[in-house]
């Protein structure tokens, strides 16, 4: 190369900042890109000018909320600096970027040690298993002890904490190498034979997380900061990446100018502007996948950013264009994606100023749900309100403020509420059945108590023999893509084992909805069965008062059911630790500090979930009944006589065409047809059992295997019946099979000497009867119906309520599919947005599309499947309408039919319960009888007015 060296490519890692909050972390960060000559001047966290902390809120109250990126080099090394937020109240912001860091930087304060929520961050990079490198700041203070403080530290983290600063010294290097040797067998070995370690043996065990470097210094005063440079250069090792394309989405935001920005780790491969990727979305996306292009490609330093044509493994970016990702995502050969460890534990209403529409302002909430996942932003409709779940008050303060910031509008958060869970204390087989018309799926599910702080744990122990490998992984899948309730409240479901033990598909009729409907129903039937337990958040506490005041504090502790222990240290001060139920520990600070006279102190950190210390009062208070929550159904769906048929969640086990996997099946007879005999044993297949059973029904079984079948005669199902069915087998079906039976017939006659033909029988079917389908143009007959326009001009979102609690009375009586569609085209932004309210689904449009236009796409797509009918009284969509081949029904024949079905419905209850009318509705809740009274209105209204 014409004598000249080749330039040695630098290696690149990804490095986060981590720390208790006021630890000096921002401070660190400033002095880590000083030096390194990344900024020309050290900013300051009290003078609201350091380069990280670039949003008003962070520089306002001197702490950091979101994670922000720099790039710095230091040696041989580039460097992405990722800062995280230090108090606990954004520790899911903070969460989020351990997904892509390669190590870690734990900044630790001197004067106050290893503190509550740094056992937290030690807990999530374990779990992420993340190699941590140790800071030790602020020992410039009169009162840190650098000994105390290593002692602490292999006390509270780990016995291998090691004090690289040694290593400096001449006289302190042999016992530097000591403290390595003893934390891996083959570093003790290369000890013992040369005196030292080499740096790639402490790079491997770093890597490895079988040591953690320690290191000391004062970030404000530049001391020990380059110490710790060199150590990242030196002691960390870059990461081999595949070939393959694959990315991790790890954080969701926008630029001044609104853009979306999905930031990413590129995983393997290389990510190009302009490219075209793919996934999978776990929130409302059309067949669950989606394919969006990349327009730009960001690399951002503090609040600037340099545009890139490309970006290859290891790099961090953030791209313009995708719609569909969430924080968590996986892209390319990253397909599973990442659930957090920490979760809010206060739920709050969200209180809209008056005048302000729920409707419109909840996809703007949406948007804020995108950067934090962890709000769960969610529609009551039974209290009509917006729920979010957030991890304190200083979160509260901060979103709100961002709310008003991004839409001009004030909100206010309501009384907050514990976020209880549950959990199951036996183990249960969970089954569900879901075979309706030309459907079916069957799912066994062992549901087993899992390990405290475990979360949801799936499995799955299943045959491929029984069940297709990618039955059993989407099965698994279903489990893990939504937030399960459980049965005492409806909270969500935690700490839980969940193996798969059997699972069945039908060659033709089987489809991915068939088994999410079994998933689910097999969850809450095994739900319904187990010894459910309430669990609530629990506070690992450490409480210093007084030795005159500890009397006091431990009485307060008992009365709150906390557990402690007490020790005394040099400063006269009483130090209790243990845990208790955060609801009663909550706010017990201002306490501490009035009793105390200011000098107590208490902290607290999330211990995690523990049995509640109050179940029966808050499943009281909840008054929640499982049996009555519509979304989520413990019963499973059987087929019979071409029909499905519901069978309530205690007797489905019963009517299961697979054996139960806790005991066996012949304890009881199958009542869909199948009585088993002692000693005889086989498997049993589904049969198709086409246009008779239509799909796959109970009737549709046999036992292989036996020499005589002995099939029980069900109320339902005649002789005649079971005689068509068994013909029309699965194996009867195939062309071999048809040809043996005509030569059995042959060989039958010749032999018998009967030549007639065999009888034939010709068995007619009607066509199979559609699904039924409504879809009302809500805005049309708001204004189409005399008393609720009147009420649309007062209120218009009283309007569109008093509509849809008529629509879900309509739709009870007549038992299809509801849909109403309003018009949301003129919000700016807005996505189609579909809800569940009650018993019926509410359509919002999204921009730029009218509710015309939804309904007549609705209706080309699905006139052909479904029996489809529209309600409106606009004579060019009437046109279109009939054009699809719909039914159509204006406004006012609408309501004539609602109200002679409210009429008939009402009559029929008057008649068949004469003698229990009052009784009926003394007992209905008052929001029933407000319904109730409704009704009875449009029952005996004069049809002839509206006309």
């Amino acid at each position: 190369m014409g004598g000249q060296e080749l330039k040695k490519a630098k290696k690149h890692i990804c490095v986060g900042l981590l720390a208790h909050v006021d630890a000096g972390k921002t401070t660190l960060s400033e002095g880590m890109l000083y030096l390194c000559g990344s900024i020309r001047r050290l900013g300051r966290v009290d003078k609201r000018d350091t380069f990280l902390d670039t949003y008003g809120q962070e520089r306002e109250r001197g702490i950091t909320i979101f994670s922000k990126q720099a790039l710095l080099e230091t040696g041989d090394t580039e460097i992405t600096l990722l800062d995280t937020p230090g108090h606990v109240d954004f520790s899911a912001e903070m969460e989020r970027t351990l997904q892509v860091m390669d190590g870690a930087v734990l900044v630790i304060s001197g004067s106050d040690g290893v503190q509550a929520h740094t056992l937290t961050l030690w807990r999530l990079l374990k779990h992420y298993q993340i190699p941590v490198f140790l800071f030790v700041n602020k020992m410039d203070q009169p009162d840190t002890d650098k000994a105390a403080i290593m002692a602490n530290l292999r006390e509270q983290l780990s016995e291998y904490c090691v004090d690289f600063s040694e290593k400096e010294a001449a006289s302190s290097k042999e016992k530097f190498y000591e403290n390595i040797a003893v934390c891996e067998e083959d570093a003790l070995n290369e000890f013992l034979e040369t005196g030292e370690i080499g740096k790639r043996t402490i790079q491997r065990l770093t890597g490895e997380r079988k040591i953690f470097p320690c290191f000391f210094g004062s970030a404000l005063k530049l001391f020990g900061v380059e110490e710790l440079l060199r150590g990242l250069d030196v002691y960390t090792h870059e990461k081999e990446y595949p070939q393959e394309f694959g990315a991790r989405v790890f954080k969701i935001s926008r630029d001044e100018q609104g853009n979306r920005l999905t930031h990413m780790k590129i995983m393997g491969g290389s990510l190009k502007a302009k490219e075209t990727l793919t996934g999978v979305c776990r929130i409302g996306a059309e067949n669950g996948k989606w394919e969006e292009k990349v327009n730009q490609i960001r690399i951002y330093s503090g609040e600037k950013f340099q545009t890139a044509a490309e970006v290859s493994a290891g790099g961090i970016c953030a791209v313009t264009g995708l719609t569909k990702t969430r924080a968590g995502d996986g892209l390319g050969f990253c397909k599973e994606p990442v659930y957090p460890e920490l979760s809010p534990v206060l739920c709050y209403g969200i209180v809209l100023p008056e005048g302000c529409d729920a409707a419109a302002m909840l996809p703007k909430l949406r948007q804020i749900e995108e950067e934090e996942p962890q709000l769960h932003i969610v529609w009551d409709g039974n209290n009509r309100e917006i729920k979010a779940q957030v991890m304190g008050q200083v979160q509260i303060e901060v979103y709100r403020k961002l709310i008003q910031e991004r839409f001009g509008v004030c909100v206010d958060f309501g009384e907050g509420n514990i976020v209880y869970k549950e959990t199951i204390a036996d183990t249960v087989e969970g089954v569900g059945h879901f075979e309706p018309l030309r459907h079916y799926a069957e799912v066994h599910l062992l549901m087993e108590p899992g390990e405290p702080g475990s979360g949801i744990c799936t499995g799955t122990d299943c045959s491929e023999d029984e069940l297709d490998l990618n039955w059993q992984r989407l099965i698994l899948s279903h489990i893990e893509e939504k937030e399960h309730v459980g049965v005492l409240m409806g909270a969500p479901i935690t700490d839980m084992k969940i193996t798969l033990k059997a699972g069945r598909a039908h060659q033709k009729h089987t489809e991915g909805g068939d088994f999410r409907q079994a998933v689910y129903r097999a969850l809450r039937q095994g739900l319904m069965q187990a010894k459910s337990v309430l669990l609530e958040p629990y506070y690992e506490y450490k409480l210093e008062v007084p030795e005159r005041s500890v009397g006091r504090a431990m009485n307060d502790l008992d009365k709150m059911q906390s557990s402690f222990t007490l020790e005394q240290d040099d400063q006269g001060m009483s130090i209790l630790r243990g845990t208790g139920p955060m609801a009663l520990l909550q706010g017990y600070q201002a306490e501490v500090a009035s009793y105390t006279r200011g000098q107590g102190r208490l902290y607290c950190s999330m211990k995690g979930y523990y049995p509640c210390h109050n179940t029966e009062e808050v499943l009281e208070a909840a008054d929640y009944d499982p049996l009555r929550d519509v979304d989520n159904p413990a019963g499973s769906v059987f087929c019979a006589h071409g029909a499905g048929f519901l069978v309530e969640w205690d007797q489905v086990p019963e009517y299961m065409h697979l054996e139960s996997c806790l005991k066996s099946r012949r304890e009881a007879p199958n009542k869909a047809g199948e009585l088993w005999e002692d000693g005889i044993t086989g498997d049993r297949y589904l049969e198709d059992v086409e246009g008779a059973g239509g799909s796959a029904g109970n009737g549709g079984m046999y036992a292989r295997g036996r020499k005589e079948d002995k099939i029980s005669k069900a109320a339902h199902i005649g002789q005649e019946e079971i005689d068509e069915i068994l013909s029309r087998t699965f194996h009867a079906n195939k062309k071999g099979n048809r040809a043996e039976t005509k030569a059995g017939w042959k060989r039958s006659r010749e032999r018998t000497g009967d030549f007639s033909l065999p009888p034939q029988t010709r068995v007619y079917k009607a066509a199979p009867r559609r699904e039924e389908y409504l879809l009302v143009d809500g805005y049309n007959v708001i204004f189409a119906w005399e008393e609720l326009k009147d009420l649309a001009e007062k209120s218009l979102d009283g309007a569109r309520g008093k509509l849809l609690d008529l629509l879900c009375n309509y739709q009870a009586v007549r038992g299809c599919s509801l849909i109403a569609v309003f018009d949301a085209y003129r919000l700016a932004g807005h996505p189609t947005e579909v809800l569940d309210y009650h018993n019926i689904h509410v359509v919002y449009t999204k921009e730029a599309e009218t509710a015309d236009q939804y309904i007549e796409k609705f209706a080309h797509e699905n006139s052909q499947k479904y029996d489809v009918t529209v309600a409106t009284s606009d004579g060019l969509e009437q046109i279109i309408i009939i054009g699809e081949g719909c039914k159509l029904i204006s406004s006012r024949e609408l309501k004539e039919e609602m109200e002679r079905s409210a009429r008939k419905t009402l009559q029929d209850f008057k008649n068949s319960h004469p003698e229990e009318k009052n009784s009926f509705e003394r007992a209905l809740p008052p929001q029933a009888k407000e319904e109730m009274e409704q009704f009875r209105q449009m029952a005996t209204s004069d049809p002839k007015k509206h006309i």
